[in-house]
């Protein structure tokens, strides 16, 4: 990784470029300096058209305008977070501020000025960097450090919105007066310019109303959520065929070749994976993936990719190492897929959101007494929720922009409201026998099971977006057989 440059006196009036302690330049050279304000061409990007969500974006600030009238509304991206010392974190902008402009840039700030009939957006940013006084070499996020960044007219063409110098903004936000909402958390700048001007409480209703905007996908959405999906298909695929490398190495070979999947056809993963191998699918989120990978093991994977615009998939199957289900494993298995398959036929338009969740239970619920692990009647296991034992987490989420999309709304809209058509959301139930658990037969113990689709609220059902992988226990050893040749 390449050093820094020190600052130089025609810089530090300004603003001085951090200077690492230890860089081997003492300085720049008039001469140089010179040399690099010139001789360099005219990139400017003049055909540019409006990103494929434009339309989707402006429709979202409008249902905003209309919802915050006469107030301004300031939704920023954030900023760069330190990883270690002088490196960062990958950015990913905000979900409210790439939900509301398509824009993934740090540092961004959509602001909406209220107008006699609605509001007037602006999207500030950083401009390209500055030639003269020698920011875009001697900074270091200039973009012959980090690369090109859109011109401030080329951003104001891709996503619809006029763009403006970000820089000049916390003074304008200082100076600005009436009613103010910011989306907090994001960026500590903004915030500190506003702080005399907004209410924790005011703030908090913007950012529900932001959330609670994305329960219900539009077109664009839901294609995207499906390529997320499709995607992820083919990452499983790619982690069947080399399970005998992860057998050789250790959980971390699946996490590493379905994340190159994800970086080959989306932006990243959408979570940290979960590639959980015999006892260690037992731990709901078990995101360490550094042991062994074992013949006659069950291998637990969670894990979705996510797509350029950032919507995710959220995918889970519970695979047979060596490509076939022991008895009891196969038992244990069907049990969760007949829970799963009660909760998906549950996810129908007008049906009260918990009811998939209350099936899934009931199916778990019913094979555990039946097992005799614990005592029934069924209905008094599920009042007392004794099930939760061995099963513990609800049964699915909403999906979108983050994994556990929408956490911001409000209870009576989210798990207490109504499925309407354009929802998306997981099942997954699952079963998992912790290795220390005395109250199971000891064959039981480390056993952990998960099966998880991505389900879309049709006009007259739901669809699976996630059909494309198997789930019968029949069927995904066929699967796995044909995949390994």
């Amino acid at each position: 990784m390449a050093e820094e440059l020190p600052e130089t006196p025609e810089t530090a009036e300004e603003e001085p470029v951090k200077q690492r302690k230890n860089g081997l330049y003492p300085g720049v050279s008039d001469e140089l300096a010179e040399n690099m304000r010139s001789g360099w061409a005219d990139t400017e990007l003049h055909d540019l058209e409006p990103i494929a969500q434009a339309a989707e974006t402006a429709a979202r600030r409008a249902a905003l305008s209309a919802r915050f009238p006469g107030e301004r509304l300031v939704v920023p991206a954030g900023n760069l977070k330190t990883r270690s010392n002088d490196t960062e974190y990958a950015f990913r902008a905000s979900v409210e501020y790439a939900y509301l402009t398509g824009n993934q840039t740090e540092d961004g700030v959509l602001v909406m000025e209220p107008t006699t009939d609605g509001h007037q957006a602006t999207i500030y940013l950083l401009p390209r960097s500055d030639r003269e006084n020698g920011e875009f070499w001697l900074d270091g996020q200039g973009e012959l450090w980090v690369g090109r960044r859109h011109s401030l007219t080329e951003a104001g063409k891709l996503y619809g919105i006029p763009a403006s110098d970000v820089r000049e903004l916390a003074g304008a936000l200082r100076e600005a007066t009436g009613p103010v909402r910011v989306v907090r958390g994001h960026d500590a700048g903004i915030e500190a310019a506003l702080t005399d001007k907004v209410t924790a409480e005011r703030d908090e209703e913007l950012r529900v109303f932001l959330s609670e905007m994305r329960l219900v996908k539009d077109d664009f959405e839901v294609g995207e959520l499906q390529k997320a999906v499709d995607s992820t298909v083919r990452g499983f695929e790619d982690v069947v065929k080399v399970l005998d490398k992860a057998e050789a190495t250790s959980e971390r070979y699946i996490e590493g070749t379905f994340f190159l999947r994800a970086r080959v056809e989306g932006n990243d993963v959408g979570y940290g994976s979960i590639c959980a191998a015999g006892p260690h699918a037992c731990t709901l989120h078990w995101v360490r993936n550094d042991g062994p990978v074992r013949s006659g093991d069950l291998l637990l994977l969670d894990a979705g990719v996510e797509t350029h615009t950032y919507y995710t998939a959220d995918v889970t199957r519970t695979l047979p190492v060596n490509g076939r289900y022991s008895e009891l494993q196969k038992k244990i298995y069907d049990a969760v897929y007949d829970a799963q398959e009660a909760g998906i036929a549950a996810v129908q338009p007008g049906a009260k959101y918990r009811d998939f969740h209350d099936a899934a239970q009931r199916v778990l619920a019913e094979r555990l007494v039946e097992w005799g692990l614990v005592e029934g009647p069924v209905e008094r296991v599920l009042e007392l929720g004794l099930q939760r034992r061995w099963t513990l987490h609800g049964t699915g989420h909403m999906l979108g922009m983050d994994v556990h999309d929408c956490a911001a709304a409000r209870t009576e809209t989210y798990v207490d409201g109504t499925l309407e058509p354009g929802m998306v959301l997981t099942v997954e139930p699952g079963l998992y026998f912790q290795a220390d658990d005395l109250t199971v037969p000891e064959e039981y113990r480390g056993i952990g099971v998960r099966i998880e689709d991505d389900i879309l609220v049709t006009e007259d059902g739901n669809r699976n977006l996630s059909a494309g992988l198997p789930r019968r226990s029949d069927e995904v050893e066929a699967w796995m057989a044909g995949l390994k040749g």
